[in-house]
């Protein structure tokens, strides 16, 4: 992925990492739109960095994205690079009614970015040096048993952008998969505060470091996610799940 000269859409790039990632970006010469579904947050991105404009999008909406896709394309005909970070984390009481908290999350951290992409997907194919930028979580590859679903959504993001990326190699779009730790944002209530937590600039630094690397990896995996991205192949899942829920 070419670090500058791009035209960027960033979903979820109202807070958190999508804010972040959007700013970082902008300040690369990148154009960047930030997708969410909160007006005021996405006005307060745009104002901190030129270059960066918004459009509104509730990701969990499956009737509005091909309408929004369609938009957006007529404003930003350059796009080639989509940035899936939009996603929700919840706890989930198994001895409670979880099913509406289950399907909230599938229908955003999955059937988001599935949607968008096939809505998306013709246009990038007419693009030069387009990209298409999932992000998953280290919970893909040690789920967190407090949040099933969230787990389980990431750990189907990371399978579809390995086949997503197989099946686009012959079409020159780049598949690159963002596999955070946990980070200090209001993902999940307390977070933000939690200095178990990596802190928000240093995810950041690492991050943007790796996504200068050319060629960019096709995971970007900053050093502290590596005990949950490396569990499985180094025999170590059942140490590190344990691990992972005693401390839940």
């Amino acid at each position: 992925m070419n670090p500058t000269g791009n035209t960027i859409l960033i979903t979820g790039g109202g807070s958190g990492i999508g804010r972040e990632l959007a700013l970082r970006f902008a300040g690369l010469g990148n154009k960047v739109i930030v997708a969410g579904r909160r007006a005021a947050a996405l006005d307060e991105v745009a104002a901190a960095a030129p270059g960066i404009a918004t459009a509104l999008l509730d990701i969990a909406d499956g009737d509005a994205i091909p309408g929004f896709a369609e938009q957006l394309i007529r404003d930003h005909p350059e796009l080639n690079v989509v940035i899936h970070n939009a996603g929700i984390m919840i706890a989930e009481d198994l001895a409670g009614d979880f099913l509406a908290t289950a399907e909230a999350s599938v229908a955003t951290n999955l059937l988001g970015p599935i949607r968008l992409t096939s809505a998306l997907l013709p246009h990038l194919r007419t693009r030069r040096n387009a990209a298409i930028v999932t992000v998953s979580s280290g919970l893909a590859f040690v789920p967190l048993a407090a949040t099933p679903t969230y787990s389980a959504t990431k750990a189907a993001i990371h399978s579809w952008s390995q086949s997503l990326r197989h099946r686009l190699a012959g079409d020159g779009i780049e598949v690159i998969e963002l596999a955070p730790p946990g980070v200090q944002t209001d993902l999940m209530p307390g977070h933000a505060a939690d200095p178990n937590m990596m802190p928000l600039d240093d995810f950041m630094d690492e991050t943007m470091a790796l996504f200068a690397t050319q060629p960019t990896p096709a995971e970007i995996c900053v050093e502290r996610v590596g005990i949950l991205r490396n569990a499985e192949r180094g025999g170590q899942f059942d140490r590190v799940f344990a691990m992972l829920n005693g401390a839940a």
